[in-house]
């Protein structure tokens, strides 16, 4: 298939098509805006040396102690980004690391009491937000359940695409 000549699709097709590009977009544009109401409540609380992309990583270790390789694993985070992020946030009082006593190329991270701190707003943030988008009907439980589901085949998709174009 060369990229100048698409290929021909018939009116479903063409239809699929551009529902799976919407839902692309809007995955991205969810992302996005997951991070800004996350920096709009740390702006509102007065928190402003840790950022939305820090607060959510802390947020997703919780207290699981890590490695930077595991978190790209579970999908949470990119090489560069994680990294840098993870040395900020040690520099900040945020995080303990120590070198891995098997692996002494590995390091392991958890959060310490600041932290957990930082945890704890972002987890009372997002519980308060699947409590109004329940309470006002915006998506109930089955709702959730349909998205998830569907996401989950998706990311199981695109997985076994990258696994098996190698």
């Amino acid at each position: 298939m060369s990229l100048h000549n698409p290929p021909v699709l018939s009116a479903e097709q063409q239809s699929f098509m551009s529902g799976y590009l919407d839902s692309l977009a809007l995955v991205e544009r969810l992302h996005r805006l997951l991070l800004d109401v996350i920096k709009d409540e740390f702006e509102r609380l007065g928190v402003l040396e840790i950022n939305a992309v820090q607060a959510l990583l802390l947020f997703n270790i919780g207290d699981n102690e890590v490695t930077a390789g595991e978190l790209k694993t579970r999908g949470y985070y990119q090489g560069s980004n994680v990294s840098y992020n993870l040395k900020k946030l040690v520099e900040m009082g945020y995080m303990h690391h120590q070198r891995c006593e098997i692996d002494r190329r590995s390091v392991r991270v958890r959060l310490t009491e600041k932290g957990r701190g930082i945890r704890d707003i972002v987890a009372r943030l997002f519980s308060s937000h699947a409590e109004a988008l329940q309470s006002r009907g915006v998506l109930g439980a089955d709702g959730i359940d349909q998205i998830n589901a569907s996401l989950r085949r998706v990311e199981r998709y695109w997985t076994d695409q990258i696994r098996y174009i190698y």
